[in-house]
């Protein structure tokens, strides 16, 4: 079943599924200022976990909001005050095996929060100023993150992980303004792929570690995009083309 979270009409983050047969949509937050960019996963027993974005006239604000109890649950994971900040406007969600709920969020910098230890613990993944826009985060077997990111200082892709026990960052693609828009997915053999917009050359670009060393390849015009792999490890991009305002898709990819 298809599982959807969005921005709607009068400023709302909703929520819609097909899982009862027909599309049933429910408002997950509202308010009268602004909320934006969420980010969804799903738990195995069919309940959302959204990160989202959300601004009043006092703070700027990461929250999460799930419907595991019957109702929407939300809570305030960072605050920032005043109307004007951007504390929680990218992020990307997931959850480990036991259902508890990692985040990779903006703040001034790339942050990671997490419930796992039974109250939110929020971390820095990389200090430099104005890093982690566009983040993708994804985990592995032994709840291990890995998130790729836009970093708007230097323009460059970049991508860090805490599989070693501390965060390793990694500039992945510095040729151009690179990286907005990341979607990152492991392979079977724990290789990251990534794919993304160089917005110089206006074009969707890929790219992976899975030989030893990063290889980033030019697919073609695009620019937001979404990237999933399949059982043998192939790539399938969703993707539009800003040139002829197309939806595309295109796969084969290695």
């Amino acid at each position: 079943h298809a599982h959807i979270s969005y921005f709607g009409e009068n400023i709302k983050i909703k929520y819609a599924t097909n899982a009862s047969g027909a599309w049933v949509t429910d408002t997950v937050d509202s308010t009268p200022w602004r909320i934006d960019n969420s980010s969804l996963t799903i738990d195995t027993a069919g309940h959302a976990h959204i990160s989202y974005f959300y601004a009043d006239y006092h703070s700027s604000d990461l929250k999460y909001a799930t419907n595991a109890s019957g109702t929407w649950v939300k809570t305030t994971v960072e605050s920032r005050k005043g109307a004007w900040g951007n504390t929680g406007l990218t992020s990307s969600i997931a959850l480990d095996k036991k259902g508890r709920v990692h985040i990779g969020y903006y703040d001034k910098s790339l942050m990671y929060a997490t419930n796992a230890s039974g109250k939110w613990v929020k971390t820095p993944v990389d200090k430099s100023r104005n890093v982690g826009w566009y983040i993708s985060l994804v985990l592995d077997a032994k709840n291990h993150a890995y998130i790729g990111y836009y970093d708007a200082t230097n323009t460059s892709l970049k991508y860090a992980t805490n599989a070693s026990g501390r965060w390793i960052k990694t500039t992945v693609d510095e040729d151009g303004d690179v990286g907005w828009y990341t979607s990152l997915a492991l392979d079977t053999t724990g290789s990251v792929h990534i794919s993304y917009f160089d917005a110089t050359n206006t074009a969707l670009k890929y790219t992976t570690n899975a030989s030893g060393e990063w290889a980033n390849t030019t697919v073609g015009a695009g620019s937001y995009n979404s990237l999933a792999l399949d059982a043998t490890d192939g790539a399938h991009i969703g993707f539009f083309d800003p040139l002829t305002y197309d939806l595309m898709y295109t796969t084969g990819i290695r």
